[in-house]
């Protein structure tokens, strides 16, 4: 499968403008290599979408399991931040964060871009979400310019210790949302073209997303852990 494992984390947020280009400094010389030599780690991918007023950038993390994103190993890091992460953390806000049981993935590779879509269960639950996963990504993946499609379900408690970090960050907001869909794609252009299809297959599904719950961001980093 495309997802390295059976879980990932995903990440949403925004930066103060000043504090940009430090934050692509850290994020890639220091923080995603820091995180990639955690245990259990697979890969790390970071996205950004300029045109955004609200949660520009994405992170996500891929792990064998749920456990990587409570380890140990991980909280130590959470808990005792660098001289660098000190500096820059601050300037996050409006920040999403839940680890995600993977319910299906599918596909090869990496993509050019990725939409996020975050789903709130209503009258369909996760019971259905598992049910159509199968229909879902494979009318998904006959779209134009997908290379692959990722189904999460939310499990908040993974990823919802407080520590050192969530602190320099101020609100942290875990559980936020019940699912949600990853869909890789060639590129920018090509995922615009299909969005409006990729709501209207969830629709048919009764897990429409929410305005607003639904971004394509162009891949920016990536890293594979050597582990």
């Amino acid at each position: 499968m495309p997802i390295k494992g059976n879980a990932f984390m995903a990440i949403w947020h925004d930066i103060k403008a000043e504090s940009e280009p430090e934050y692509h400094r850290w994020h890639t010389r220091e923080h995603m290599p820091e995180r990639l030599s955690i245990p259990g780690f697979k890969r790390g991918r970071r996205g950004v979408d300029w045109a955004l007023a609200s949660h520009r950038y994405l992170t996500v993390y891929e792990g064998p399991d749920l456990g990587v994103f409570g380890s140990p190993a991980y909280l130590e890091r959470l808990n005792n931040p660098t001289p660098w992460t000190l500096r820059v953390q601050p300037a996050f806000y409006n920040f999403i964060r839940c680890g995600c049981e993977v319910v299906l993935s599918r596909g090869e590779g990496v993509g050019g871009a990725m939409a996020t879509v975050r789903i709130s269960f209503g009258e369909a639950g996760e019971a259905e979400l598992r049910a159509a996963a199968p229909a879902i990504v494979d009318e998904i993946m006959a779209l134009d310019g997908v290379s692959s499609v990722h189904v999460g379900v939310a499990r908040p408690e993974s990823t919802g210790a407080k520590t050192r970090e969530t602190e320099l960050r101020g609100m942290t907001r875990d559980g936020v949302f019940d699912a949600t869909v990853l869909v890789d794609g060639v590129g920018r252009r090509e995922l615009e073209a299909v969005m409006q299809q990729i709501g209207e297959i969830l629709a048919r599904h009764g897990l429409a997303p929410q305005p607003g719950e639904a971004a394509i961001y162009d891949m920016a980093f990536a890293l594979d852990s050597l582990l």
